[in-house]
C-alpha cells in the first residue's frame, strides 16, 4: 500500500489550507467512530496514520501534529465543533477525545 500524506505545511504556525484541514478533520471523526465514538487522541493518531498507510510503530512527527492540530481547532470553533461533533468527554485538557454520532453537517 503507497503511503499518502495530509498536507501539513507549515503547521507549525497553524496555518493549513482548508481542504487539507476539513479532509483531517473528516479522517478524525471516521477514526473515533470506528473506535466507538471515543478513544485516546493517540489511538486516534494511530487510526488516521493506519488508514493512511504508515507503520504505526513509526508515525511521522508532522502527521501526529496535524492531527493534534485538526481536532483541536475544529473543536475550539463552534461552528465547526457542531459540524463535525468534536467533543472532549473528560473537559478541556484531555487527552480522549469524542465525537457525537450525528453531527449537523451529515444532514
Amino acid at each position: 500500500m503507497q503511503k499518502t500524506h495530509e498536507n501539513t505545511s507549515d503547521t507549525s504556525s497553524g496555518k493549513k489550507p482548508a481542504r487539507a484541514n476539513q479532509t483531517l478533520a473528516k479522517r478524525v471523526r471516521e477514526a473515533l467512530l470506528s473506535l466507538g465514538g471515543e478513544a485516546h487522541r493517540a489511538m486516534v493518531i494511530e487510526s488516521v496514520a493506519r488508514n493512511l498507510g504508515h507503520d504505526v510503530r513509526q508515525i511521522p512527527e508532522d502527521l501526529e501534529v496535524a492531527v493534534i492540530l485538526s481536532f483541536e481547532q475544529n473543536w475550539r470553533d463552534e461552528r465547526r465543533r457542531a459540524a463535525y461533533g468534536f467533543h472532549l468527554p473528560f473537559g478541556e485538557g484531555s487527552h480522549r477525545w469524542g465525537v457525537l454520532r450525528e453531527p449537523a453537517y451529515l444532514h
